[in-house]
């Protein structure tokens, strides 16, 4: 409040004495009431004077203790060569008496729960809700579905017997280990369900005596066990059709017989089993037929059915594909029927429509392992001791594609029978 005093306002030694300064100029009833008037004035200025000396006074200690402080902290502390910046942490109000103390902060005042006066004052709790014991019950009815449908795949699955199946196909198949894999899974994934939305195309392709119709012939024994006669279908076309004329009767019998069959399945509840081997010897209007018959546009009935197709188209590039390829097959780096279906599904789409949707397995050519394999089980079904270098002979008389140090056979095991019956 004393900042705004000037020395200017005060006398300077020497001058003046500021009572006869303003002594004269005092009106003229001041002047000649005197005495009091300026006694009153004096006594004011007397204690301005004192006022502002004591102010000069605090003000001089107060810079001579900054400056003991600065002194202070510059010896015991490093000195900084970093720029100092500016902020307004360490800013004092100047009408603070006591700067070092911090500003105390007002307390925010906590909101108070206010109870009306004539109830009891307690805490409210939260009420449970209802529909949390709906979710509950909602999930249990779930989880009792979900495993009451994986049960129910499970038993449809155990109709089939498809492990009995894996058995008799490593058994009595030989060299053509991952077609059966492939058959086993489509068939499982297929058998898991009795509603589809498309029936089940497997096509079997590949050269002669591979397996290909003795893979057929185990199926039609196997599912005959299992679903009865009446829902197996063996069709050989050369057989059913064998000549041209008989076509137009051909393509009615198969129609009608194919439809009993899918109805009486259906009245059964269960999946039927079509197999047409030598496919590549059925004509165009049988082919027509099936493909009809696979491919329903009305009926939801055909939809639950197994079509196995076995023929030998392409069986040429299949051989020269496993012949060029052999040394890939020995390192194991690559699957030769994977690598092998996407041109031999070109191909059979140009032959007919009716493979578009089919599921190929290519076989391959078999070793002379597998060849003796074949004669070891031949034999041993004949009553004949197998002999390790009978069989070995035996195989030696048939012929070989030699690649490399593999041996591939050129009729696989379609001559072991006749061989064996011969002995």
């Amino acid at each position: 409040m004393f900042q705004n005093y000037t020395p200017e306002c005060f006398p300077k030694m020497g001058e003046q004495d500021p009572s006869d300064r303003l002594r004269g100029d005092l009106p003229k009833e001041m002047k000649e009431n005197g005495t009091a008037s300026f006694s009153q004035f004096s006594s004011s200025v007397r204690a301005m004077m004192r006022i502002r000396q004591k102010y000069q006074a605090i003000k001089k200690r107060r810079l001579e203790i900054a400056a003991a402080t600065a002194a202070a902290q510059s010896l015991t502390s490093p000195r900084s060569t970093s720029p100092k910046v500016f902020t307004f942490e360490n800013l004092q109000d100047p009408f603070n008496c006591n700067p070092s103390s911090p500003r105390k902060r007002k307390k925010k005042r906590k909101g108070r729960v206010l109870y009306p006066s004539n109830s009891l004052r307690a805490v409210p709790t939260k009420e449970r809700s209802r529909a949390k014991n709906c979710l509950y019950l909602l999930c249990i009815i779930v989880f009792l579905q979900i495993y009451n449908a994986i049960e129910n795949l499970d038993d449809h699955v155990l109709k089939y017997d498809l492990d009995g199946l894996e058995k008799t196909l490593k058994r009595e198949v030989f060299g053509q280990q991952e077609i059966a894999e492939s058959l086993l899974s489509h068939l499982h994934d297929y058998l898991s369900t009795y509603v589809h939305n498309k029936p089940l195309v497997l096509s079997l392709h590949g050269p002669t005596g591979v397996g290909k119709s003795h893979v057929g012939r185990l199926l039609a024994q196997h599912f005959r066990s299992v679903v009865g006669d009446d829902l197996v279908m063996q069709y050989f076309v050369l057989h059913h059709c064998p000549t041209d004329d008989d076509i137009p009767q051909c393509t009615k019998s198969l129609d009608s017989h194919v439809s009993e069959m899918v109805s009486h399945a259906e009245e059964e509840e269960k999946i039927p089993v079509f197999i047409f081997d030598e496919v590549e010897h059925m004509p165009r209007e049988l082919l027509d037929t099936l493909q009809d018959l696979i491919h329903p546009k009305n009926s939801n009935e055909y939809l639950n059915a197994i079509y196995i197709l076995i023929s030998n188209l392409g069986h040429e590039d299949i051989t020269k594909f496993v012949l060029h390829n052999s040394s890939v097959a020995v390192s194991g780096r690559l699957s030769l029927s994977q690598e092998l279906n996407p041109w031999l599904r070109n191909y059979l789409q140009r032959y007919h429509v009716l493979f578009l949707d089919a599921e190929l397995m290519p076989f391959m050519l078999l070793e002379k392992s597998h060849v003796m394999d074949c004669f070891i089980d031949e034999m041993s079904r004949e009553g004949f001791y197998p002999d390790r270098s009978h069989v070995e002979r035996l195989a030696e008389e048939l012929s070989y594609y030699i690649v490399g140090e593999r041996e591939f056979s050129h009729t696989g095991c379609r001559q072991v029978v006749a061989k064996v019956n011969l002995l």
